[in-house]
């Protein structure tokens, strides 16, 4: 199984850090902080201007730099058979 990793930045502190994806939409992605027992989920939402991604987890904001367009690039590259649509 192959585990999707991303770089998001703390705004508050700038900090980047590696988070592990569990879902990714270009709606919203799902990514989970920190490991084992004390991991935490949350859910990325495209910005109003479709340039980032942002989320709260424990009253921190994080941010994800890519916009809409890129991630929905990236889940086409990475699986082209969820794009054609069988009726």
């Amino acid at each position: 199984m192959n585990i999707e990793k991303i770089k998001v930045r703390v705004t508050q502190s700038g900090q980047t850090m590696d988070v592990v994806v569990l879902n990714k939409r270009a709606s919203g992605i799902t990514v989970v902080l920190g490991e084992g027992q004390h991991s935490m989920k949350c859910e990325l939402s495209p910005t109003r201007n479709g340039l980032a991604y942002a989320g709260s987890v424990m009253g921190r904001e994080i941010v994800y730099e890519r916009s809409r367009e890129q991630v929905q690039a990236d889940i086409d590259r990475l699986n082209p058979a969820m794009r054609e649509y069988k009726r």
